[in-house]
């Protein structure tokens, strides 16, 4: 009796186990940890952290070209003293390697072996294309054919490609991936750029290209030629509703508005060269670019009653001066401090929801007057009527940062009529008014004022400076502690890692 109970009790202790265990996997199984990810979701994050990242934008490119300044020294050290501050000049190549690069890359590997994502595909390499075109201009000599790979394939020593040879493969890379673009794959409307659309794609891979040929016009020009001629037959960007942009919110910041409305509000401002090539020519953008707080002794004088967009009341910058000497120039030019001059309006065209543009139906068609003027387009439009079109375009343009820049059509007609196109100084006029169409895309601004010459600017004055001219950004110094055997063979063939070496197309 006494065995009997004891093998009713081991019966019934089995059947208790075996009905907890039953379901335990499915139980401690994460049923919300995903296991993989759309490569979509790579690719628009790889879209979203393209924004210029402030330190290298404002304290260099913008500063180079003259447009922005910082009298200020200490983390703002940059081109405003012609000085070599490696915690700025890494910006963007910290920001796009680890996170635009690196996801392209993941994205064209894991795609490659989907038949129905082709297009997302030539929409991953068309944008990778883009972001090394960035930092090649930056820097020169990068890692390129092995760029990415740490990620991937765990390569974390890359090799560093010529410039001539990642371009090569860049204009094969945007003509190979645009061509590739189809209407009767699966159609990406998730995608943050353009929702998907092919034909808006292509543009953007035609206007890169463009942009590509453009910049070898001084090293190769039979190639630049074949390129810019395969990139305007292909249709590139020639109206605004097809510019490529990245859109911003209070939440995802546009990290150039975001730096001028915290920190550095009271930091930064529009130079004498910019305000005044706008002021001298009665141009409307004046007026949705800029604001000054008239009267301001310090940055607490930013106040919304000294507030003034009137364009006869904007003063720039000029260079030269630290945050001791300006204040002394301004004083001798009738303005309270260093304060008084004017900034671009961080609450319209520099606000934190403000749009970072990538590549514009303006610039498109400056450079497309430009290949005009060479010979190397043949078209029945004329120079003039490809500068007209890029100078209204980015007029136009100008509302899309905030209702309150809007220029009416009327001031943009008056304008074109009282600075027409001169034939006798047309890569003058195209070069300075890319200048302008280039605002707050620095790295664009930047190359193609070292490809150009235009506008003629005159060299920093500061007395302190490291170099004459600054003509590319430092690598940063992990580079030279990580990957050293490849840094240095970079250097060796390019110049030495300096802020006025010069890159290949830069002659």
């Amino acid at each position: 009796m006494k065995k009997i109970i004891n093998y009713s009790f081991l019966l019934a202790f089995i059947l208790f186990v075996t009905s907890c265990d039953k379901g335990f996997d499915e139980l401690n199984t994460n049923q919300v940890n995903p296991t993989s990810i759309d490569p979509l979701y790579q690719l628009n994050n790889a879209v979203v952290s393209a924004s210029f990242p402030a330190n290298s934008a404002l304290a260099y490119d913008m500063g180079v070209v003259q447009q922005i300044i910082s009298p200020n020294n200490g983390v703002l050290n940059g081109a405003n003293f012609n000085s070599d501050n490696r915690g700025n000049t890494q910006g963007i190549w910290q920001n796009y390697y680890r996170n635009v690069t690196r996801l392209t890359n993941d994205v064209i590997l894991n795609t490659k072996t989907m038949a129905d994502r082709t297009n997302l595909t030539q929409m991953a390499r068309i944008f990778q294309a883009f972001a090394y075109m960035v930092l090649t201009d930056e820097y020169g000599e990068i890692p390129y054919t092995e760029g990415g790979k740490g990620y991937t394939d765990q390569n974390f020593f890359p090799v560093y490609d010529a410039q001539q040879i990642i371009y090569t493969d860049i204009i094969k890379e945007l003509s190979e991936a645009a061509a590739a673009l189809n209407t009767t794959g699966k159609i990406e409307t998730g995608d943050v750029l353009y929702s998907g659309n092919i034909a808006q794609w292509k543009k953007f891979a035609y206007s890169l290209m463009l942009r590509a040929g453009m910049r070898l016009s001084k090293v190769d020009a039979a190639k630049a030629q074949a390129t810019v001629q395969a990139a305007f037959q292909g249709g590139v960007i020639l109206a605004n509703a097809d510019n490529s942009f990245i859109r911003h919110d209070a939440n995802y910041q546009n990290p150039t508005g975001g730096t001028l409305n915290s920190t550095e509000a009271a930091n930064f401002y529009l130079t004498k060269p910019f305000v005044d090539s706008l002021k001298d020519r009665n141009d409307p953008r004046l007026q949705a670019i800029a604001v000054r707080y008239a009267g301001a002794t310090s940055g607490g004088g930013h106040t919304a009653a000294a507030r003034t967009t009137t364009p006869s009341q904007q003063f720039g910058l000029p260079l030269g001066f630290d945050n001791n000497t300006a204040n002394a120039y301004a004083t001798s030019v009738g303005r309270a401090s260093f304060y008084d001059f004017s900034q671009a309006d961080r609450l319209r065209i520099a606000k934190v929801s403000a749009p970072c543009f990538l590549v514009t139906a303006a610039q498109s068609q400056l450079l497309l007057a430009e290949a005009k003027q060479r010979g190397w387009i043949t078209t029945a439009s004329t120079i003039k009527d490809f500068y007209d079109a890029g100078v209204t375009l980015h007029m136009q343009q100008m509302a899309s940062y905030d209702a309150g820049s809007a220029i009416a059509a009327g001031d943009i007609t008056t304008y074109l009529t009282n600075n027409p196109f001169d034939p006798a100084r047309a890569l003058g006029q195209i070069g300075t008014q890319y200048w302008i169409a280039s605002f707050l895309n620095g790295p664009e601004a930047f190359a193609n004022y070292r490809r150009t010459g235009f506008p003629a600017l005159a060299p920093n004055p500061f007395p302190g400076k490291e170099v004459a001219f600054i003509r590319r950004l430092t690598y940063p110094n992990s580079e030279q502690s990580v990957n050293p055997t490849n840094f240095n063979a970079a250097i060796s063939r390019q110049g030495a890692d300096k802020l006025d070496t010069r890159v290949w197309w830069d002659k």
